[in-house]
């Protein structure tokens, strides 16, 4: 496994700069969050914890206040006559199968060390695939017009929920939305590094 390296902001939720950035106060994160954590500190942590053989390359990392995903790259299989989409495919069942014992005592060190559970994942060419992901309940109120468009969704038949309309949005400004949320994480990034180096309370 090689060190840090600028892949792990590859992501786009990768590039959030204080991974467990909690704003106090209201629209925050009660007492009940992990604490903060250095997204360096998590990557050097991986980056030492890691088998050397399992990965070709420096690992995506993406940290947020539940959750840890690791998602390392796979060498390519010789797929000789055989179809290649396949044959990566099936390297990265081969990883997921050999490595589960390991990747379960990584998992519950990170998770004692950092309070956040840990997804696992693999790159093969093209093929990616993360093998679990938490799925996390975020409460949150809307108002009538920010409703209608949930069921508008819904009505639709776009989304099933008023839940699953609201991920299906978040999903969608994700996608549409990825340089100011990059550029807004990199902000972030700073205003932690600038308050890091400040006096301790």
């Amino acid at each position: 496994m090689h060190g840090h390296h600028s892949r792990f902001a590859d992501s786009p939720f990768a590039r959030m700069g204080a991974p467990g950035f909690r704003r106090r106060g209201p629209g925050g994160r009660g007492g009940d969050a992990p604490p903060p954590v250095d997204r360096a500190e998590v990557a050097g942590w991986f980056a030492g914890r890691l088998p050397d053989g399992w990965f070709t390359g420096p690992v995506d990392l993406v940290v947020d206040r539940d959750e840890i995903t690791v998602v390392g790259p796979l060498a390519e299989p010789d797929a000789g006559e055989g179809d290649p989409a396949a044959a990566r495919a099936g390297r990265i069942a081969r990883f997921r199968e050999d490595t589960r014992e390991q990747r379960m005592a990584i998992a519950d060190a990170a998770q004692e060390r950092y309070g956040r559970s840990v997804a696992w994942g693999a790159s093969c060419g093209d093929v990616r695939e993360v093998f679990t992901n938490a799925s996390v309940p975020v409460m949150t109120r809307l108002r009538q017009s920010e409703r209608l468009v949930l069921d508008t969704l819904v009505d639709a038949g776009v989304a099933r929920s008023r839940s699953e309309a609201l991920v299906w949005a978040v999903r969608l400004v994700g996608q549409h939305a990825d340089a100011w949320l990059t550029e807004l994480r990199d902000a972030m990034s700073s205003v932690e590094e600038v308050r890091a180096r400040g006096p301790q309370l």
